[in-house]
């Protein structure tokens, strides 16, 4: 790893010599990859920035930024620190560092930090919120609310403000107060799933089965790709009886993440209930797998291999499990058993005498009321007591406390609402971020030419889901800009070398850089297709940085009001961006696509991308002309129906976008259920 940073380093200072070194231009790329989230690609350029100018604040900011979302949060609050000690009155690095404590379980240092930054912006709500999260944690209940009923006083639209108050009351054992304000969070936000999933939760507590099942329902529908819900739909199935059901959940779950060890250890149990052992095993060997210190797992597997013959196998599980528990007396009823059968008497007498002596001290525990029968028919994922072996893993509370009471400073703020979003713009790129739900094949001949020359060192493919680079990754395209620039100062009219050089710089987020190569890529070669795509792709990412300014550069008072609920907009149409359509930037990205479509009319790409850019500039009827041409030369393009679908929504075209809809979800396109539900209520 040393020596991987240090080569990187090499590479970086061979583009920008200490010397010579534009601070500010070097900080605004590692912001783009932030943006892009490449952030292990942003630290490295804020550390050539701190290296050259160590007395700036703002780089230590930012790269406490990329460490914490990469979930460093040690690294965060070193760096926040040194941050202040350049500029103390910078509000979002106390936010920030009060963040990273809190993820370290520094309770009080983060209600330091976040007391600092209220005494800058006193109405500041992500901070008032998760002071209310801190005082939570730290069980101090009576300051939690304080800070909330602060906080929905100021924002009494906040949706989030009353999950987490109704959250503080279910800690405090006020099951009413608690569904009062998640009824609350529901009227004002119907469409938010985690309303629907913790009050779920909380009928599920108070075993009303029914209306537990419908919240999930809901929740499921609004958010068809969240693991937890269909964990705790399972639960709520299984404690109706409906065994097949409960599997069918576990089942969706382990399809959308193999290694969910909650998803796991519950369908093994089930498995294990309708005689299916050896799947059941199955199971419950992928959770050991992932967690070897988990004894109710072995415990679990040792019950079933007995079952079916495998003493040995079941011997090893219990002679790990009883060198943990030593008072678990059940494990040494099943040891006796196994003993007996494998005719080692003496040895099942001693394991059976040793059980019935501990349940008798046991019971006598219980008769004296210093310990209490379980009755539940769930444990949470973190509760370790071996005596629940065989009930099922409910979502666990601290694991799900992020999500639970949703600390408002973490992740993208602003997409922690339902938003109806254009599924992104195509890019030609050498990487793609793996997609376990949609598994399309994007194909171009314009790009299998291209690949066929062998000009470029890798092999291009077309995306829409752009993938972060890795370390080394990184280092191969920094080396790459350097070996090209000494070839292009060979040969400085070989076109193919710019966009080569192009793509690199792109891939590095270096923007100003990209949209020179191709440009000069284009004069050399006019009909370098695929060099006006890119350039197009490039402008329209300058253009995002540009309008979008991420939530740790706002300032409190930039508030999103219709996210609030303040907004005066039509509450059953899709949100939109309101934009001048006059704009020299998107003209400019226009014509390129235009270019595109003239040199190659079948590349549908070029159709899709300039209809996302008509979307955004509020013509929606040009885009759905767009999406019309790109569906018209595939008619399996997914994300065209999706897309065509929310302009369609735009124009009051209902009928027609709700088929849209249908035809995007068939193909893949989750989200595209949850919407037909909203334009259909």
């Amino acid at each position: 790893m040393k020596r991987f940073i240090f080569s990187l380093l090499l590479l970086i200072n061979s583009l920008f010599t200490i010397a010579q070194i534009n601070t500010d231009r070097v900080i605004l790329i590692g912001r783009n990859s932030l943006y892009f989230e490449d952030y292990v690609l942003a630290i490295q350029y804020f550390n050539q920035a701190i290296k050259a100018k160590p007395y700036l604040a703002e780089p230590y900011f930012y790269r406490a930024i990329a460490k914490y979302y990469l979930d460093d949060y040690k690294g965060t609050e070193d760096d926040c620190t040194l941050a202040l000690e350049r500029n103390p009155f910078m509000s979002k690095a106390y936010q920030l560092r009060a963040d990273a404590r809190q993820n370290q379980n520094k309770y009080d240092g983060a209600l330091e930090d976040y007391k600092t930054s209220l005494e800058v912006y006193p109405n500041d709500k992500f901070v008032l919120i998760n002071m209310g999260i801190v005082n939570i944690q730290k069980k101090d209940y009576d300051e939690a609310e304080k800070y909330l009923n602060t906080l929905l006083k100021s924002y009494p639209s906040y949706t989030q403000g009353y999950l987490t108050r109704g959250a503080l009351y279910l800690e405090k054992g006020d099951t009413i107060q608690a569904f009062d304000n998640y009824n609350q969070a529901i009227k004002l936000d119907k469409y938010l799933p985690q309303s629907y999933s913790m009050r779920g939760l909380l009928y599920y507590y108070k075993k009303d089965f029914d209306k537990s099942l419908a919240d999930f329902d809901e929740a499921v529908r609004l958010e068809p790709l969240q693991a937890g819900n269909y964990i705790n739909r399972g639960l709520v199935r299984y404690s109706k009886n409906d065994l097949r059901g409960a599997m069918s959940d576990y089942d969706k779950v382990i399809d959308l993440d193999p290694n969910n060890i909650i998803a796991r250890f519950n369908r093994g149990l089930l498995r294990s209930q309708v005689g299916d052992d050896n799947r059941a095993i199955a199971d419950f060997d992928v959770v050991i797998n992932f967690e070897p210190n988990n004894y109710i797992a072995y415990f679990n597997r040792s019950l079933i291999k007995n079952n079916i013959g495998d003493y040995s196998g079941a011997l090893d599980d219990l002679n790990t499990v009883l060198a943990e528990y030593p008072e678990f007396y059940h494990g040494f009823y099943a040891r006796a058993e196994i003993k007996r059968r494998q005719n080692d008497l003496k040895g099942a007498e001693r394991d059976f005498n040793y059980a019935r002596n501990e349940e008798s001290r046991k019971n006598k525990e219980i008769a004296a009321g210093q310990t209490e029968e379980q009755a539940e028919k769930t444990r949470e994922k973190s509760d370790k007591d071996i005596d629940k072996f065989n009930l099922l893993v409910v979502a666990d509370k601290t694991e799900e406390e992020k999500s639970k009471y949703n600390n408002d400073s973490r992740g993208r703020i602003q997409n922690k609402q339902v938003k109806l979003d254009l599924e992104p713009q195509f890019v030609v790129s050498y990487y793609e971020k793996p997609n376990d739900i949609r598994r399309f094949v994007y194909f171009s001949q314009l790009i299998d030419n291209l690949n066929k020359r062998t000009v470029l060192p890798k092999k291009l493919r077309i995306t829409n889901s752009e993938a972060s680079l890795n370390e080394f990754q990184i280092e191969e395209h920094f080396k790459s800009i350097d070996d090209l620039s000494k070839r292009i100062a060979e040969q400085p009219a070989n076109a193919d070398l710019y966009f080569a050089r192009g793509m690199d710089y792109m891939l590095v987020q270096d923007f100003v850089s990209s949209v020179e190569d191709f440009n000069k890529a284009i004069s050399l070669d006019p009909k370098f297709t695929l060099a006006y795509f890119n350039l197009a792709v490039v402008y329209t990412k300058q253009l995002n940085l540009k309008e979008n300014v991420p939530e740790y550069e706002k300032k409190p008072e930039q508030t999103d009001f219709t996210t609030l609920g303040g907004g005066k907009k039509d509450p059953t149409l899709p949100a939109t961006t309101v934009i001048d359509p006059g704009k020299m930037e998107y003209d400019l990205i226009i014509k390129n696509y235009n270019k595109v479509i003239e040199l190659n009319p079948e590349f549908i790409y070029a159709y899709y991308n300039r209809a996302g850019i008509r979307y955004k500039q509020n013509d929606f009827r040009a885009a759905i002309l767009d999406y019309n041409e790109a569906l018209r030369r595939d008619p399996e393009f997914a994300e065209g129906y999706y897309n065509r679908g929310l302009a369609r929504f735009q124009v009051k075209d209902k009928n027609r976008a709700l088929d849209d809809m249908r035809k995007a979800g068939e193909m893949g396109v989750v989200e595209a259920y949850s919407i037909i539900k909203r334009m259909t209520e």
